[in-house]
């Protein structure tokens, strides 16, 4: 027989168990039974299909579908990881890639594969290398219409060994270019940038919770607390999809006494619950503090956030978190394999559960629907404010960044904006340092002229709503000399003028051009200083945590007014 049966164990439990959870309420006897029953069941498919089926099938391929399927029923965080996968999961805990390269991210673009953005401190970014190189070939391989996939395989090696990478550079004179680079193993650091912003506030960007996050972000605090200046504290949790749990009990230490209560886990039965404490003398115990959140801020940013605010220690600020209320943990699979699988509920320390979708209760169809806010519960804080349960994290201060405009989105969807920073970066050295970088006069009309009317690819919605009302009219009838002429005169108005367009949303524009700009020669760190320098939700924080009455508002229970005659 052809079929491997080294998955075939694994396979066919996922396979059965799936008919377990569509019976949540069998007695054990029953289920044992549909569990035997459908291994057998699945067993027996397996060996028709290899024994008959007219081609051969493709065992890991077929397998791997079968898993994933019943692993679906689940929920999205319980996920099998083959030996060729494992190295994912390894990133998701250290940071670190299992593998060498030269630190670059590629992108597709026109059938062509380009540098997308050098990693700070990787081989590509101290080769020279820059974003909008075009990459043509890789070492003797020519890698005209190559994916970037494929690209990417051949970037990678082992670590130590060198790779030439020949590009095209555009606005410069001597456009090839080989780099010599050698291949190393990386990580991606969760603090990529702290600093004190604005003469006193300590800012912290944690993007991951790994095995080093606490250690890097003492690091961060030990030096606000070496500045007298430092009177404030805004950790930035935006977009931090969470990650380990002893990560977010650590950070937490910093902040709240030593011993105190953060967190407890609970599994299928009441002996598997755990009690997390804080083991740390705090650096801060005290220090004015702000968590800014998003709808990306999850699982361990959230288990911070959420203790921070349950202990009246910070006032969040920003928009609904995620609502990630689930803890996972790694098992031992045959050969190489790994099971990230659901164990737990956590719940924060006023007691409640952000979970915001329940997956063992799915609609008819299969979907998971998010709980109602009407159904949430209330739970109360150390000082006794309310804050509810289920759907993530409600902000006690809201700040939505502004939608930006179908022109804006344009520029960026269409890399006008992206073609004109490598532009400015490939014949302008230097710029000022990213905190004090502007977007002149000088560069935006520059930037207004790199753009071919001829070439932009307008959303032009007015006019098609204006070419819509005529035909609309037309069809009901309302189309006369008098409509006519309204219609006429409306047109013009309503008729896109590029360059007028781009100074009226200047302001706009200009933020996400100079960002751009900022990242050819500071790289990440340099796109976020921009953004920051215009962030409303670090301006709300900062106003705040300087105003000690507005804080104390906040931290404080609402009285409820009698309105009883």
């Amino acid at each position: 027989m052809t079929l491997s049966t080294r998955l075939l164990p694994l396979a066919t439990v996922a396979v059965a168990a799936s008919q377990l959870f569509a019976s949540p309420d069998l007695p054990q006897q029953s289920h044992d039974a549909a569990v035997n029953r459908n291994l057998n069941t699945f067993n027996s498919i397996v060996k028709a299909v290899e024994m008959n089926y007219v081609d051969t099938i493709r065992p890991k391929e077929a397998f791997n579908s079968a898993i994933q399927a019943f692993l679906s029923t689940v929920d999205p965080y319980t996920e099998y990881y083959d030996s060729d996968s494992r190295a994912e999961l390894t990133k998701m805990t250290t940071g670190e890639y299992d593998y060498a390269g030269i630190g670059s991210f590629i992108m597709q673009r026109d059938s062509m594969s380009y540098i997308s953005a050098p990693i700070e401190g990787t081989p590509s970014a101290k080769a020279g290398l820059r974003s909008g190189d075009h990459i043509i070939r890789v070492d003797s391989t020519d890698t005209y219409r190559m994916t970037s996939d494929a690209i990417t395989k051949l970037l990678r090696g082992e670590a130590g060994s060198s790779v030439n990478v020949t590009v095209c550079r555009p606005y410069v004179t001597d456009s090839i270019l080989t780099f010599n680079i050698v291949r190393s193993k990386f990580s991606e650091p969760s603090v990529p940038y702290w600093d004190v912003v604005n003469g006193n506030t300590g800012y912290i960007r944690l993007t991951q919770f790994i095995a080093n996050s606490g250690k890097d972000v003492r690091e961060a605090l030990e030096a606000f607390k070496k500045n007298p200046k430092v009177d404030k504290i805004v950790l930035d949790l935006r977009g931090n999809g969470g990650g380990l749990l002893e990560a977010a009990v650590d950070i937490l230490g910093n902040f709240v006494p030593k011993g105190t209560e953060v967190l407890r886990t609970r599994g299928k039965d009441a002996a598997s619950e755990k009690i997390y404490k804080t083991t740390r003398t705090p650096l801060f115990p005290d220090i004015p503090l702000a968590v800014l959140i998003d709808g990306g801020s999850a699982s361990a940013a959230e288990i911070t956030a959420g203790a921070l605010q349950d202990l009246d220690r910070a006032v969040l600020i920003g928009t609904r978190s995620f609502g990630k209320g689930l803890v996972q943990s790694t098992l031992p699979l045959p050969y190489d394999g790994l099971l990230k699988v659901t164990i737990a509920k956590y719940y924060i320390p006023s007691g409640r559960l952000i979970q915001a979708l329940d997956y063992s209760h799915r609609n008819p169809d299969g979907s998971v629907a998010r709980t109602p806010d009407s159904l949430t519960n209330v739970y109360k804080t150390l000082h006794g404010r309310e804050v509810r349960d289920g759907g993530g994290l409600t902000p006690d201060v809201e700040v939505k960044w502004s939608d930006f405009s179908r022109l804006t989105y344009n520029l960026m969807r269409d890399f006008w904006i992206f073609d004109y920073a490598n532009k400015y970066a490939n014949t302008h050295p230097t710029i000022p340092p990213a905190w004090e970088f502007e977007v002149t006069d000088e560069i935006y009309e520059d930037f207004k002229k790199s753009i071919n009317p001829e070439k932009f690819k307008y959303d032009k919605i007015c006019e098609e709503l204006v070419k819509k009302l005529r035909e609309t009219a037309e069809e009901e009838g309302y189309l006369n000399e008098e409509t006519t002429a309204a219609i006429d005169a409306l047109a013009p108005l309503m008729t896109h003028n590029l360059y007028k367009d781009l100074d009226n949303k200047r302001k706009e524009i200009s933020e996400y051009l100079g960002a751009e700009i900022a990242s050819r020669y500071y790289f990440d760190n340099g796109k976020l200083i921009q953004d920051l320098k215009t962030d409303p939700a670090l301006e709300k924080a900062e106003e705040i945590l300087s105003d000690k009455a507005k804080l104390a508002e906040i931290l404080t229970p609402k009285q409820k007014t009698d309105t009883k005659k």
